[in-house]
């Protein structure tokens, strides 16, 4: 398994669509793609329209024009909140009266999709689900933005914590001792009438309900826990250069590396060319800048493109000057590359490309790159 995170915005739900385009193009097996993203961008990328909870296999005529068959299966979900729920009470009830008490209860959809971490847990719960099967070879999981990332990470724990948490026991204490039940009957008669009738009653219902499953859950989170941690689940962190975007890709690793978790490389994507920052080329574009008031210079080039004087000095500025603010940009881009590297045995770059990657061939594009610089770095 390999769960991509990082920031919003640095292009995490595509990287991870490019490397299961990578994977399915140049090795045999079953690929998933699940994302978490509730800006559900993946279908657009691989060209395969709505999906949900249910992998959709994507189609080998979305690769035509590659000039390579893909060699294995490439298959997409999104994690659907409401289909979650729904499943994870069926499975994890033990019985068909609670499972059905559950699903019929008035407050079951409400109260599950505010839930703390909702997405979050039922996020491992579909990923301990897909690997559990068997049937894929290899599951890329696009998570939420990377402070979120995290709390997908304690997902389980928390889960495991709220079974042993005092606000539990007090909504199902009425229910399993008689004596509380008469003292609390003032307090529940008085929120009845502030409330609408029953509706603590109805809070307390579910949660007896939901405790009956206590033992299910925490067995799961458990074993999530463990599969996070296992020497075939890898984490790559997706990053631009940016300062913000940077400085959260480097709390996410010390993150990992605290909790021991295997970081397998760290991606930045949208890279400005080595090329511009090079010295050579930041002296070409002070020289320009200067010619750019030569006005013997200025009209010899003005002549060859047949162009205004006036007009010709002002591009030769305006060139020389952007070209100036690139190149320190660059320069700002090699420190933070040399910072995040020393993060990772593993730091692969991506370059900006042109236009939107909205289709299976720009995905292999993109994966093109990254998988060039993976070979050259034994990754």
């Amino acid at each position: 398994m390999v769960l991509v995170t990082g920031s919003g915005g640095v292009g995490k739900t595509t990287m991870a669509a490019a490397l299961a385009v990578a994977a399915v193009l140049h090795q045999k097996g079953r690929v998933l793609v699940l994302t978490v993203d509730p800006a559900r961008r993946l279908a657009d990328a691989l060209g395969i329209g709505v999906f949900g909870n249910t992998p959709t296999r994507v189609p080998d005529t979305a690769f035509a024009g590659l000039g390579a068959k893909p060699k294995g299966e490439l298959w997409a979900a999104m994690l659907d909140t409401k289909a979650g729920w729904d499943e994870l009470i069926e499975r994890h009830a033990p019985d068909a009266k609670v499972r059905d008490a559950v699903l019929s209860n008035p407050l079951y959809q409400n109260i599950t999709s505010r839930f703390v971490h909702s997405h979050d847990y039922l996020a491992m719960e579909q990923l301990h689900e897909l690997h559990a099967t068997g049937d894929y070879d290899l599951v890329i999981v696009d998570t939420p933005p990377s402070r979120n990332a995290l709390d997908i990470l304690d997902a389980p724990s928390r889960m495991v914590e709220f079974f042993g948490s005092r606000l539990l026991k007090w909504l199902t204490v009425p229910y399993r001792s008689r004596l509380v039940n008469v003292a609390t009957k003032p307090f529940y008669q008085i929120a009845d009438r502030v409330l609408g009738s029953r509706f603590l009653r109805d809070i307390g219902d579910f949660f007896m309900l939901f405790q009956a499953m206590e033992k299910g859950f925490v067995s799961r989170a458990k074993e999530v826990e463990q599969l996070l941690g296992d020497r075939r689940t890898a984490f790559v962190i997706v990053s631009t250069l940016e300062t913000a975007p940077a400085h959260e890709a480097a709390y996410l690793a010390a993150e990992l590396r605290r909790r021991k978790l295997p970081l397998g490389a760290i991606i930045v994507n949208r890279v400005l060319p080595e090329s511009i920052g090079d010295e050579a080329a930041a002296d070409s574009a002070g020289t320009l800048l200067e010619l750019s008031d030569d006005e013997a210079f200025v009209a010899e080039v003005a002549t060859r493109i047949e162009a205004e004087p006036d007009v010709t000095a002002a591009v030769l500025k305006e060139v020389a000057t952007r070209f100036s603010d690139m190149a320190l940009v660059a320069t700002r881009e090699a420190e933070r590359r040399a910072e995040l590297a020393s993060l990772t045995t593993c730091l692969l770059a991506a370059p900006s490309l042109d236009g939107e990657v909205n289709d299976v061939h720009g995905l292999a594009q993109l994966a093109g790159h990254l998988r060039d610089q993976s070979h050259q770095a034994d990754f």
